[in-house]
């Protein structure tokens, strides 16, 4: 073939990508595992084109309209709303209590180990272990599972809802907040400890610095979260929105069920405005 032919062949053969195959496979492997899933879950949008679902959900959705708008029932909302801020904001406070001290204690960043053999290693991390199961543990069960645990426990109001909030949200903020600094660079705090500095002092001194910004990002992507999660575990009866709302879908009462809904997607795009104000603050 002479020489000038080569072209279009080469042209070819760098069009073709070299990872079609691999990435063909990786896409049917994925369709065969999640098919097993949609049967598990009986999957069938069908349904919603159904002539006599498609009745069920107009005649339901046509209750909602006019919204309750009442002077009386309307001050059941603003004390239900502010019911929920303050579920959210007391959770995430004890949340951070909880989480912060748990975060120093099971990170490695602060432990003398990290420059080197240490005599009392072994020992060290036998303690952390237990630690970080009991982080495992908190962050592990949803928050609506302990939310109706503590309605047994407390009995209705926002009391379960706050200790929910706390308990789940403390895992998850000592997880991320040990995440972070160890991500957050490690060399002053080295510097720090190999002066013969504490755990505090390298702490406050080496860690918090760097790790600062990104810890308060999490925080109030945490509270951002415990709104929408205070306003889910009133349907266990943990108070705010949710358990109104709860009400009135239980007695069919579609026109207050329309103004908690409208009230409670406000309130969510409040905190989601809220959030991104904190966070362009710290940019």
């Amino acid at each position: 073939m002479p020489l000038g032919d080569t072209g279009p062949a080469k042209a070819a053969l760098a069009a073709r990508d070299p990872a079609l195959w691999p990435r063909l496979a990786l896409v049917l492997l994925a369709l065969a595992l999640l098919w097993p899933g949609l049967q598990l879950t009986e999957f069938n949008p069908a349904a919603l084109a159904d002539p006599a679902n498609a009745s069920i959900m107009g005649r339901f959705l046509g209750q909602f309209f006019p919204p309750e708008i009442s002077a009386d029932f309307l001050l059941l909302v603003g004390k239900s709303t502010l019911e929920t801020l303050a579920i959210a904001n007391v959770g995430i406070a004890l949340a951070f209590v909880i989480g912060f001290p748990l975060s120093l204690a099971t990170t490695a960043v602060l432990s003398q180990s990290s420059l080197g053999p240490a005599r009392d290693a072994g020992l060290r991390r036998a303690l952390r272990y237990p630690l970080r199961l009991a982080v495992i543990l908190l962050r592990g069960i949803p928050e609506l599972v302990w939310a109706l645990l503590f309605v047994r426990a407390v009995g209705l109001g926002p009391t379960a809802g706050v200790l929910a909030l706390a308990i789940t949200y403390g895992g998850m903020l000592a997880k991320v907040y040990a995440e972070i600094y160890e991500s957050a660079g490690t060399r002053p705090a080295r510097a720090l400890m190999e002066s013969g500095a504490g755990r505090v002092q390298t702490f406050f001194y080496g860690v918090l610095p760097s790790a600062l910004q990104e810890m308060v990002s999490y925080t109030v992507y945490r509270w951002e979260c415990a709104v929408r999660a205070s306003v889910i575990m009133g349907f266990v009866g943990a108070g705010g929105l949710g358990q109104q709302l709860e009400l009135s879908m239980r007695m069919l009462n579609g026109a207050e069920a329309c103004t908690f809904l409208a009230t409670f997607l406000l309130l969510v795009m409040l905190a989601d405005a809220v959030s991104n104000f904190f966070r362009r603050v710290l940019a």
